[in-house]
């Protein structure tokens, strides 16, 4: 799997999103240009020790990341969609993009690509969910569907066991 964020402004949501990407064995995209730099506390902070073994690649503009991945499947993930994420199906080597905070994905892309377009559920009262939020709610949707490949799906009690 891989996430796109587009022009992200928050640094701690990105730093959040890396850690999720680091347990799920996902890469992360980031097209400039960056609200904050990567060098900054509150990223390394929000993705704590995880960030060094993040697969992170940057781009100048949407525009780069197309011509370095041509053809390949992107789902873009805006309040704007007629689709709900969980009625598309994902592929494993799938592209999730997700916008910037203040203002999402630039309706341009999101255009040009209405059948790729899908929406988390929400109350009409809200504009819209935290960006790490949505991330994590699309991704592990995306993971789900492709079984959680390669991932670990059980745990041990540090002290005790389970009972059989």
């Amino acid at each position: 799997m891989n996430i796109i964020l587009h022009q992200p402004e928050i640094p701690a949501n990105t730093g959040n999103i890396g850690r999720t990407c680091v347990a799920t064995g996902t890469a992360l995209h980031l097209i400039e240009p960056l609200g904050f730099r990567l060098d900054e506390k509150s990223i390394k902070r929000a993705g704590m020790d995880y960030w060094e073994h993040l697969d992170v690649t940057r781009y100048i503009n949407y525009q780069e990341f197309q011509e370095r991945h041509p053809g390949v499947k992107v789902w873009f993930a805006t309040t704007k969609a007629r689709q709900v994420y969980s009625e598309v199906s994902f592929g494993p080597d799938d592209y999730i993009m997700f916008g910037k905070e203040s203002a999402g994905i630039p309706e341009e892309i999101l255009a040009a690509n209405p059948e790729c377009c899908i929406r988390i559920p929400m109350l009409d009262e809200i504009r819209s969910l935290n960006l790490a939020n949505s991330v994590a709610v699309v991704l592990y949707e995306a993971l789900r569907q492709n079984r959680f490949m390669d991932m670990q799906l059980e745990g041990d009690l540090h002290r005790l066991s389970w009972e059989k």
